[in-house]
């Protein structure tokens, strides 16, 4: 017994050891289109607020790493095996924000769960494992669609947005409040955070707030959102109220890089100027 007491101060030393040394901190991201890596060649335009984060953290000490998938659930994050790559480059000290909610909403088998039941399970076994593993969990709940219509259209597949056309949205009418389409699904993440003690970001009224804030003419600029012609990239237009582009994205990720700070003030050391970062991306 003693020996086995004696082995563990020595990794737990090993442990601190390597965490004190190491110069930088990862913050992985897993989660959903609205956070994720996207194409940009040929000048496309879309982001995921995943992408521009980098630019308000100095990377000599704070590495962001994207995991965030189009299309991808917390259930089919899991399935795919994509959680494990996250675990296996995980360091004691790192952050993992969870994100999760819009592909959970789909009827899908693969992606669909339920708030108050399988989606907290899988936001609490990503706290869970996170924790295990050393790593310091962080909940936000899912961003918002511009939604301004009082009955907001039927969406089965936010993916299937990148296919549409600026015609296949007109005639909708809009109002001057944003509404909801997110449910028990934005509330989830605050539950679960709650009952296990851990960290979280209410992405989704910081993201109302920002949207509301423009109102309906001038959040448009936050998403793809063109008019034909508009855009070389998209010459037929297009009407997207998911997913932003590089302005939309940068927007986010600064409010989302404050919220983290204030939730975490140690990062606040780290928080950059994001205008040399964002010219270089775009």
């Amino acid at each position: 017994m003693k020996h086995f007491k004696l082995l563990t101060m020595l990794l737990l030393a090993v442990l601190l050891t390597s965490a004190t040394n190491r110069k930088t901190t990862t913050i992985f991201i897993i989660g959903d289109s609205t956070a994720a890596n996207k194409d940009i060649s040929g000048g496309k335009k879309e982001r995921g607020w995943g992408m521009a984060l980098q630019c308000y953290f100095d990377p000599e000490y704070i590495v962001v790493d994207n995991h965030a998938v189009n299309g991808r659930s917390s259930l089919s994050f899991f399935n795919e095996g994509r959680w494990q790559k996250v675990l296996d480059k995980m360091q004691p000290g790192d952050y993992v924000i969870i994100q999760f909610g819009h592909n959970d909403e789909k009827p899908k088998a693969d992606r669909h769960t339920d708030p108050g039941s399988t989606f907290d399970y899988m936001l609490a076994r990503y706290v869970r494992e996170t924790r295990e593993h050393g790593g310091i969990p962080v909940l936000m709940n899912c961003v918002v669609r511009r939604n301004f219509a009082k009955v907001a259209p039927k969406n089965d597949d936010d993916e299937a947005l990148r296919q549409t056309t600026f015609k296949d949205a007109q005639g909708l009418v809009e109002g001057d409040s944003l509404v909801d389409t997110h449910g028990l699904y934005r509330v989830a993440p605050r539950d679960v955070a709650s009952r296990m003690n851990c960290l979280f970001v209410d992405a989704n009224q910081i993201t109302h707030d920002l949207e509301q804030g423009l109102g309906t003419e001038a959040s448009k600029k936050l998403h793809m959102w063109f008019l034909p012609g508009e855009e070389p990239s998209v010459p037929n237009g297009r009407q997207d109220n998911t997913h932003y582009n590089i302005y939309g994205a940068h927007q986010v990720a600064r409010l989302l890089a404050d919220a983290l700070c204030e939730q975490i003030p140690l990062l606040s050391r780290y928080r950059t100027n994001d205008d040399p970062c964002r010219m270089a991306t775009e």
